[in-house]
């Protein structure tokens, strides 16, 4: 990265998650990169080195661990002037297939084979840091709620992250670079809320002798779209944590919809869930959180088109509606349709003062899903914008 600045956000990176673009070999991966991440550089930081959150499958992550490519392929990012600092370890395979939904949570932490994947990725990553430097490694939030075998399966997640913490550790004493594996909150999952994440920690990781290097490699990673779908006070979340002694990792950088049906009259209900529906679409899971405004109780609906089904059965609409759908981080609204956009102001307000947390990733995937009217001609402008956005609230930041 280039030298960095003065400013509140100094000695931080900023980056965009490069799994929004499809593709499931190094050779595809390369010709994205080659199409649209050297697009958004020239629009983004046309004189310095972009940084990216690196998204490989599990099949190709194996792939290029046992045929060594790690160095390869980084010198070939550095030509480029691209730099891994993160790495996105939530999606195992094809995270563009006509339908993802609920297999985005497979495998889950009970199984030997997310173990696996992760390690490939600490390995991969480590090879690709600069000497003395800090890495970070999203992955999902254990599983899906209700896909585990009760408690017997959570604690056995709690074994494998720790021995995939040790694993972090003994690679760190070889190549003095510190990665952590940063454990995903999402709406629907065993860890939804920040009260999850203290509950899981205090029960099944932090449970033994070992339990700083623990907290050094395994923390939070924050996804401020997914806070938001859930009402959570982000304030409250880092107090919380910090209490806990849980370390945040990085922070996706992410916008939902979000709409207020109580502040419509009855024809603008009507049309506000017409636009919702146009968010339905058969890839992605888009779980969504209806609070009655009037008793604070949140109804949790899996997916977008069960939360409409059920308003359209009841007669209309009603309660603040928020929808786990990644839309463009500078959105602030759009028809009848607002964005919790100032959820990422609030974050990076809080983030200011926390130096402790150095990685700030764009990670809005569903660009390819989104209605037409809201989609970019050229997918890298789209990015260039999100992160030209972001750059101009984090004063100091690189590039």
């Amino acid at each position: 990265m280039a030298d960095l600045i003065t400013g509140p956000f100094s000695d931080r990176i900023v980056g965009y998650c490069t799994n929004v673009h499809a593709g499931t070999t190094l050779k595809q991966m390369k010709s994205n990169f080659d199409t649209h991440a050297q697009k958004v550089r020239q629009q983004f930081c046309p004189e310095d080195t972009l940084g990216i959150g690196l998204w490989l499958p599990a099949c190709e992550a194996e792939s290029i661990v046992q045929d060594n490519q790690i160095e390869s392929f980084n010198e070939w990012l550095n030509t480029r002037n691209l730099e891994v600092f993160t790495i996105n370890g939530f999606p195992y395979g094809d995270f563009h297939q006509p339908v993802v939904k609920h297999a985005v949570y497979v495998p889950d932490w009970t199984s030997p084979e997310r173990e696996a994947y992760t390690k490939n990725l600490i390995t991969i990553l480590a090879g690709m840091l600069p000497e003395e430097s800090e890495g970070s490694i999203s992955t999902l939030p254990v599983a899906w709620d209700g896909s585990m075998d009760g408690k017997s399966g959570v604690g056995d997640s709690g074994v494998m992250l720790k021995r995939t913490a040790q694993f972090a550790h003994e690679l760190e004493l070889h190549s003095g670079r510190l990665i952590h594996i940063d454990l995903e909150p999402e709406p629907g999952c065993i860890l939804q809320r920040g009260a999850d994440v203290i509950d899981y920690f205090s029960s099944h990781i932090l449970t033994g002798e070992d339990s700083e290097l623990i907290r050094r490699h395994l923390r939070v990673c924050h996804d401020i779209c997914h806070a938001a779908v859930m009402f959570e006070d982000q304030a409250d979340m880092f107090r919380r944590y910090d209490e806990a002694g849980i370390k945040v990792g990085k922070v996706q950088v992410s916008n939902a919809i979000r709409v207020d049906f109580d502040a419509l009259c009855k024809d603008e209900k009507a049309e506000a869930l017409q636009q919702l529906k146009a968010f339905e679409e058969d890839r992605y899971l888009h779980q969504t959180c209806i609070r009655d405004n009037s008793t604070g109780k949140i109804t949790f609906h899996e997916d977008l088109p069960l939360a409409t089904k059920a308003a359209e059965q009841s007669g209309e609409p009603i309660g603040e509606w928020r929808v786990h759908f990644h839309i463009p981080i500078y959105l602030e609204s759009f028809g009848l349709l607002d964005t919790t956009r100032d959820y990422i102001d609030d974050c990076l307000e809080l983030m200011k003062t926390r130096k402790d947390v150095k990685h700030f990733e764009v990670e809005t995937y569903a660009w390819n899903v989104l209605p037409p009217e809201l989609q970019k001609q050229d997918l890298a402008e789209g990015i260039a914008d999100e992160l030209i956005w972001l750059r101009d609230r984090m004063p100091g930041i690189s590039p």
